[in-house]
């Protein structure tokens, strides 16, 4: 279906999330329509889709089955409560996200987007603890450069300055480890970095500063991806998830981003063979179509959770659309099509190919870093004098006029198409990503 913005009103009474709101009405970047690999514009250009959406069209875009499941199940159950009531797909699609990840992550809460993952793993973090009897485990340590929603909860934990300057104090008892990022000793990895797993480390300073007995949980993203592409240095995950356990701290993967195919397996989980104790998932679970999240969670803590209530209802948390049936059945189709089209090993086989088509920029102009990991990469160019953020700007929107959507951090561009590729259009959407990055001045 075509949609057209006639009315300047109208677009003015859009107040877009994360844009240059003023800029974007004078130039606005508008599509209309989108199958397979590609966007339509509202003057009818094919935009190849370099970002999957926003990192979640695994399956690119207009797949049937997926549609077909929206409309059957808007049809039948438009709506269901979860609050005391249940319908079946929601119970059948907890049981194959369960079945996706390791050990005994097994129990699956349900969300309606990365940030209510976050906040609800949090939460249920916090909860845990309690359960046990250990109601001083309140504190939260996140990472620098880190992204985790835009909850308080998850901003807080969050390190990313410009994402929590306007907020306020935040939440309390909140501390940060050092971000991984290290141009100076990694510049130009390909996959998971050699130096600086050691980093990781700096979680034992902390257990010395705040005792133990007052942490309750480390959340960090196993790939950083909003931050421009952070891969974990070999070693890191390992030593944190040692660090925790040693000291009986809940580690937490945020895994919005690099759960369901986005690195060549189910999950960074899988991938890494490091598994957490809660892990937070969204966007690639529905291919973007419907909202949703999920938050898969350890039997032991959920069986602490449970059985340690002393109300019926064991945890006070939830959301109206928990479950939905109509996004229910989306994420049920999804996971259908990744599995019938073996797109998670599509993705590890491609990603060979992408990595070495990342990295045949790397000595073009202003070009500082790039960094990749599976189906993920991120282009670092030079920042302009006094004018942070101008060339990444400036290279979106080449992007778009040539014919490509690329997402942008900064100066840092991230692609992450969907897992349907070509080989030719990996080529195609880098030979445009190196055009752009030439022209720029």
């Amino acid at each position: 279906m075509a949609v057209s913005v006639t009315s300047t009103n109208a677009m003015d009474a859009f107040w877009m999330p994360f844009t240059a709101n003023r800029r974007f009405l004078k130039e606005p970047r508008i599509v209309t329509a989108a199958k397979d690999m590609h966007y339509t514009t509202a003057d009818g250009r094919k935009l190849l889709d370099g970002t999957a959406g926003l990192w979640c069209v695994n399956a690119g875009h207009g797949r049937p089955r997926i549609v077909e499941a929206v409309s059957a199940t808007v049809a039948e159950l438009d709506y269901a409560p979860s609050y005391q009531f249940g319908h079946p797909v929601a119970f059948e699609l907890a049981g194959r996200i369960a079945s996706l990840f390791p050990g005994d992550l097994n129990h699956v809460f349900f969300t309606n987007s990365g940030s209510e993952s976050v906040e609800t793993a949090l939460k249920i973090a916090l909860a845990y603890h309690q359960s046990k009897g250990e109601g001083t485990r309140t504190r939260l340590i996140g990472r620098e450069r880190s992204y985790h929603g835009v909850g308080f909860g998850g901003i807080s934990v969050g390190g990313i300055a410009t994402n929590r300057r306007h907020f306020g104090s935040l939440l309390a008892g909140v501390d940060h480890l050092p971000h991984t990022h290290a141009p100076e000793h990694n510049a130009f990895s390909r996959g998971q970095p050699e130096w600086g797993a050691h980093l990781a480390d700096d979680l034992e300073r902390m257990v010395s500063l705040h005792d133990p007995s007052t942490i309750a949980a480390v959340i960090v993203e196993p790939m950083a991806g909003s931050a421009g592409v952070l891969p974990p240095p070999k070693g890191y995950l390992e030593r944190l998830r040692a660090i925790c356990h040693k000291y009986g701290i809940l580690l937490i993967f945020d895994e919005v981003i690099t759960a369901f195919g986005r690195l060549g397996a189910a999950s960074a989980t899988e991938l890494l063979g490091v598994q957490p104790d809660i892990v937070a998932t969204a966007k690639g679970l529905t291919n973007g179509t419907i909202p949703m999240g999920a938050v898969v969670v350890d039997a032991a803590i959920y069986d602490s959770l449970t059985q340690n209530s002393a109300t019926p209802i064991e945890l006070f948390h939830g959301y109206t659309y928990s479950g939905h049936p109509v996004a229910a059945a989306a994420a049920l189709a999804t996971l259908d099509t990744y599995a019938e089209e073996g797109l998670f090993q599509r993705a590890a086989e491609l990603a060979p190919h992408f990595e070495n088509a990342a990295h045949g920029l790397r000595d073009l102009p202003n070009v500082i870093d790039i960094r990749n990991m599976g189906m993920v990469c991120g282009i670092e160019l030079s920042a302009r004098p006094g004018a942070a953020g101008e060339r990444g700007f400036e290279a979106m929107q080449m992007a778009f006029d040539r014919g490509a959507m690329i997402r942008i951090t900064a100066d840092t561009i991230a692609l992450s198409p969907p897992l349907i590729i070509s080989k030719g259009q990996i080529d195609e959407l880098f030979e445009l990503v190196a055009g752009v990055i030439s022209d720029l001045k």
